[in-house]
């Protein structure tokens, strides 16, 4: 497949483009919003794309065209005010889906968190955050898009194991940032985590074994 990563910029896109560009059988285009950013990708030899969140449907679907799917693991980061979470976090994935739908693409591969899906496990300190979450994976499940809905725990940057447990609900914990971007990676286009949102943790299974469990 062709894939569009939107929040390639960030630590775990990072990893998810890197390994969508050394995968024998996927190719990978970035979507960053800065010419430095852009211009970082293309010195490593990955394809590079200028778009906004907070910009136009048309210029999302513009980035997006000619691609098969679309892995979505932007975020307004941990500095930003309320009002950027529901500008990036909710209305820029709304967006993404819609230029989705605009261009053809089918397949939808989210990064939420944790228990987005249960307003009372949601964190005091992050609720507004939650709020978009919980809104976006609802607005994709309710779309006519092939959407897989990863919720990740807390997220860690020591190396991946490469071992994880994923459920429609799990207790709380952590798990490394490649260990998500792996999880992506392998969502793709493995048919089990179609239409699925589940919780994603550090485990004792492999990947692919936890994902064919679902």
């Amino acid at each position: 497949m062709k894939v569009l990563v939107i929040g390639a910029n960030g630590k775990v896109g990072q990893q998810v483009v890197s390994m969508f560009h050394a995968h024998e059988r996927h190719t990978v285009r970035a979507m960053v919003r800065k010419q430095e950013q852009l211009e970082a990708f293309q010195k490593k030899g990955i394809e590079a794309v200028l778009a906004d969140l907070e910009g136009t449907v048309d210029e999302i679907a513009e980035a997006a065209k000619g691609f098969d799917a679309i892995v979505f693991s932007a975020g307004s980061g941990g500095h930003t005010g309320a009002d950027k979470t529901l500008l990036v976090d909710l209305d820029g994935a709304v967006k993404a889906m819609e230029a989705a739908e605009k261009v053809g693409i089918k397949r939808f591969v989210m990064v939420s968190s944790f228990q987005a899906h249960n307003r009372e496990n949601w964190p005091e300190n992050l609720k507004p955050y939650y709020v978009a979450k919980h809104y976006a994976d609802r607005m994709l499940m309710n779309s006519g898009l092939n959407y897989t809905i990863i919720r990740p725990g807390y997220l860690l940057n020591e190396k991946g194991t490469g071992l994880v447990t994923v459920a429609e609900n799990l207790n709380v914990g952590s798990i490394p940032r490649e260990d998500v971007a792996r999880t992506i990676v392998q969502s793709l286009d493995e048919p089990n985590t179609y239409k699925k949102a589940f919780d994603l943790m550090s485990g004792d299974i492999e990947i692919a074994e936890a994902l064919k469990s679902l």
